[in-house]
């Protein structure tokens, strides 16, 4: 008979955190940054340290999450130097191709000026676990909780913990869920719900490093980057309904992946490590023929059956928050995984400064989770009923150069400036928000449609979209980091609102150029006229994109 735990001394603490990883970890530093006299307990299943390469998705970095480790937590040192400096997003439409050398190919040929990583999460949870406790944090690893009971009231909630063989209880102000897809909180108060996004992923880590550069022997081909590091990108092989990913790691592994839609590609063909394997021979041979020939010895295997999810609630006036995946998730597309816990420990920890100065958190925590859902919400249109597109060598360049615009444009730079949380300007700004909201709810369809119409059109052959050539792009990247008053920060959030409104009408006129009989989505009422806007893409990235 398998004896009780002992019971060991209960403690009390200001914050507790169920969760030590990546959003639980981050979270805790935050907090003791901004308050060195808050009590922060963190509760993690796993011991630490943990092994390198864990067996987790998000790796990739973008630049709100490389903003919130660098600078907000003051990381930027160690990214540096124990990680990979990220050579931007790289797609390959390769569905089908033993040649990537003869694809269309879309990235940057040098790096943008504003940073981002590839992220040894092992490593790096390692690292936060031992800056956390440095700055005082009680981190208690190996600990699994048994019970959770919230106020009713103002009193303090309590967490029974089970750790090694001794049991305690832990009572707190704050509770907060940074668990992961355990949801323990949403669980308990019946928070889950779905998005409607219909994705499955499959995921592996192989030994060693894998070079697109390898794929091929033409000079040119390789010469098109400076430096001429393919590896370092998240590269992306696309096809119809999926992407594949190719991460590469600080600890010498690299990380792969399959996403897909799940009625295209179900997630049966790939979930063993030798159906993925048959699947990417068919799909992806230059990559599997790489995966085949025996230097890249299998990690481990994952897969995850509809891996986006919402949820009802994630900040209360009750005193308890969700964040990380133990609340929303979209999709890993473009990495926003690290972007929304950013966001949401932002969020958390000003509803925590609130409760401290004794202000009513009920209008605030309304606002945030206001706030919070429409950025998911607005975010997942980019991914949701889109897959079918992912193989379209014409409208997909276009539609990550959108999607990059609306994100630079509005939701990464009110980030960089410390602006979430700035009522006064957020409140400036929403027609703003309103408009670009708009343009990207009648972009997405027009995209989606122009992608059905251009069914049996021929593939083009070898080239490189070059988004670093295109000038406002990567202005608009490296203006991130400017440091601006309000008044020139709301007129620059307007300025880039107008750049998405040139870009919609050059994408709704060249999709009509394609295709006189599309339909407008609602384009038309939101551009008004637009005889006399500006060309935002120059004709040759057009004519090469088309």
């Amino acid at each position: 008979m398998r004896a009780e735990p002992a019971v060991a001394r209960d403690h009390r603490t200001d914050v507790a955190i169920l969760g030590g990883g990546l959003s639980g970890l981050t979270l805790a530093i935050q907090l003791r940054q901004r308050h060195p006299d808050l009590a922060v307990t963190v509760i993690e299943r796993r011991q630490h340290p943990v092994r390198e390469a864990a067996h987790k998705v998000g790796e990739s970095s973008v630049e709100i999450g490389a903003h919130y480790f660098a600078s907000v937590l003051g990381l930027r040192e160690h990214l540096d130097q124990q990680h990979i400096r990220k050579f931007g997003f790289r797609f390959f439409f390769s569905d089908g191709s033993d040649r990537v050398d003869q694809c269309t190919e879309l990235g940057v040929s040098e790096l943008m000026p504003t940073p981002s990583w590839q992220i040894d999460r092992g490593r790096f949870e390692n690292h936060l676990g031992v800056r956390a406790r440095e700055l005082g944090v009680r981190f208690d690893d190996g600990a699994t909780v048994r019970e959770i009971d919230l106020a009713e009231d103002d009193g303090d909630h309590a967490v029974q913990v089970e750790q090694g063989d001794s049991r305690h209880t832990v009572t707190c102000r704050w509770l907060v869920d940074a668990g992961g897809r355990a949801g323990l909180l949403k669980r308990k108060l019946g928070l889950a719900m779905a998005n409607g996004h219909d994705a499955n992923a499959v995921w592996w880590r192989v030994d060693g490093f894998i070079d697109p550069n390898s794929w091929s022997q033409d000079p040119q081909w390789l010469q098109r980057c400076d430096p001429p590091d393919r590896w370092r990108s998240t590269n992306h092989m696309c096809g119809p309904g999926y992407w594949f990913w190719l991460i590469p790691l600080s600890s010498g592994a690299h990380s792969v992946g399959i996403v897909c839609d799940g009625q295209m590609h179900p997630l049966e063909t790939m979930n063993t490590h030798a159906k993925a394997m048959a699947w990417l021979r068919r799909h992806q041979p230059q990559v599997a023929a790489t995966l085949d020939g025996g230097q890249h010895a299998l990690q481990d295997f994952m897969f995850l059956r509809h891996f986006s999810h919402g949820a009802k609630q994630v900040f209360s006036s009750r005193r308890w928050a969700l964040t990380g995946d133990a609340g929303l998730f979209l999709d890993p597309f473009y990495s926003p995984g690290s972007d929304f816990i950013a966001i949401s420990n932002t969020y958390i920890c000003d509803l925590i400064d609130k409760d401290r100065a004794g202000a009513d958190l009920t209008p605030y925590a309304d606002l945030y989770q206001q706030l919070y859902v429409s950025f998911y919400e607005n975010t997942l249109t980019l991914y949701q009923d889109q897959y079918p597109l992912f193989g379209d060598t014409q409208v997909m360049p276009l539609k990550v150069i959108w999607d990059y615009t609306y994100y630079w444009a509005l939701l990464a730079p009110l980030f960089f400036a410390d602006r979430m949380t700035d009522l006064a300007t957020l409140g400036r700004l929403r027609p703003a928000f309103q408009q670009a909201g708009a343009l990207n709810l009648a972009i997405q369809p027009l995209l989606r449609e122009w992608g059905q119409r251009n069914a049996g059109r021929p593939v083009p052959g070898a080239r490189l979209l070059d988004q670093f050539r295109i000038d406002w792009f990567r202005e608009m990247n490296g203006a991130l980091s400017d440091t601006l008053d309000t008044a020139a920060f709301v007129a620059r959030i307007g300025a880039n609102v107008e750049r998405m409104r040139w870009l919609a009408a050059e994408l709704l006129q060249r999709a009509r150029s394609e295709h006189p009989a599309i339909g407008d989505h609602g384009l038309d009422a939101l551009l008004g006229d637009t005889s006399q806007l500006p060309v935002s893409l120059d004709a040759s990235w057009y004519a090469d994109a088309a």
